[in-house]
């Protein structure tokens, strides 16, 4: 019974309490932008030993549609491990992008390859097409692979 009334009560008070309706941030933002916090995010994961769901997010580039983001990922495992973790990213990516209105719509793709890196020269193109100054550092000190 007391709980009942303690219910009650509760109901009650909250009947005053108006919410005021706040008018959250929707600056517009870049593919590169996106792209650049989207990485951030993953090293911070990465970082922090969460190397499932950094992978993850390496797994493909995101493009970008209006305020949503369009993902695909190889399987549906994947996609449920993903969605798991997705509101923190989702978080992350509005507040530094500053805008609310950002959404994450994933995809499943089965012919969709990863991008792994097996040989040196293979790892070499991957962290050139990420950096093209790489390339310049290359051949500013003679390195070769």
């Amino acid at each position: 019974m007391a709980s009942i009334r303690a219910k009650k009560a509760l109901l009650e008070s909250q009947k005053g309490i108006v919410k005021v309706e706040e008018k959250l941030p929707t600056e517009t933002f870049t593919e590169n932008e996106m792209l650049t916090f989207w990485y951030k995010y993953a090293q911070r994961l990465n970082d922090k030993g969460y190397m499932i769901m950094e992978s993850l997010l390496r797994i493909s580039d995101p493009k970008l549609d209006g305020f949503n983001i369009i993902y695909e990922l190889p399987n549906e495992g994947s996609k449920i491990d993903f969605d798991r973790e997705k509101s923190e990213l989702l978080a992350y990516l509005r507040s530094h992008l500053h805008n609310h209105d950002i959404s994450i719509e994933v995809v499943v793709n089965e012919t969709i390859k990863s991008k792994v890196a097996f040989t040196p020269q293979d790892r070499y193109n991957r962290l050139n097409e990420i950096n093209p100054n790489l390339e310049l550092f290359k051949k500013m000190f003679d390195l070769e692979l």
